[in-house]
């Protein structure tokens, strides 16, 4: 029954997750959903941009250090390690909820992209950093990325095997497209306000500071071959620089 009772709240996080990033793809794109990057409750420019900047610190701060290997080592003494990653997938989903929810919008323009035209193609380009998101998680493990497959083996009693270092599509141009993807979706925007313009620096700022924790760890864990990889493939641009 535990088992039984660990899957489905895999899959219960799981759905939960899935339905709060559609509704974010919306958030930031300005597309359908009521409440958006740029429309939502009104709210004085200092205390807005406040706000704001706290609820991206208070996301990052929660996605940061529920990932680190010594959090992951203590909070697995509480919770069992099946559906240790599911927790995490649903602490994230909620504080991006709630960053949402929260959200002030600053509507004040940096930019705005008065042909029509290059209007559409930029939001192609942003379309095409979601589905980047998207692919970049099925090219390495979207299931483990996001808890169903531990749950899964976890119910199945099935052990699961020692992960292997791989570079698959994307991976051999740079060793972080998941984030190049991310940066993509936050900047292409036809419409930039100060409000999406804090979010996008903010966020692209976080990434950085991602990159290198996760890096550490990638280092540490694969060792000598990650050392290769990152010595032969760029970090977030497709290219190097001649200096």
């Amino acid at each position: 029954m535990i088992r039984i009772a660990g899957f489905l709240y895999g899959v219960l996080c799981y759905f939960l997750f899935a339905a709060i990033f559609l509704y974010f793809i919306a958030f930031v794109s300005n597309v359908i959903v009521p409440r958006t990057i740029d429309d939502g409750p009104p709210a004085p420019v200092w205390l807005a941009a406040f706000t704001d900047v706290a609820l991206i610190a208070l996301f990052g701060l929660q996605h940061s250090v529920m990932a680190r290997q010594g959090f992951k080592r203590w909070w697995t003494k509480i919770v069992a390690p099946a559906v240790e990653r599911s927790t995490y997938v649903l602490a994230s989903s909620l504080a991006l909820a709630f960053l949402m929810w929260q959200w002030r919008p600053i509507p004040h323009l940096v930019w705005r992209v008065m042909d029509a035209g290059f209007g559409n193609a930029i939001l192609a380009v942003a379309l095409l950093g979601w589905v980047m998101v998207a692919a970049s998680t099925f090219l390495i493990s979207h299931f483990e990325l996001f808890g169903l497959a531990q749950v899964t083996r976890s119910l199945l009693g099935r052990e699961a095997s020692p992960p292997k270092f791989r570079t698959p599509l994307f991976y051999r141009l740079v060793r972080h497209p998941l984030y190049l993807a991310f940066l993509i979706a936050f900047w292409a925007a036809p419409i930039m306000t100060v409000g999406h313009l804090i979010f996008a620096g903010l966020t692209t700022a976080y990434i950085l500071v991602g990159v290198s924790l996760e890096e550490r760890d990638l280092a540490a864990f694969f060792g000598e071959e990650y050392r290769r990889y990152r010595a032969r493939v760029p970090m977030l641009l497709p290219l190097r620089w001649p200096f």
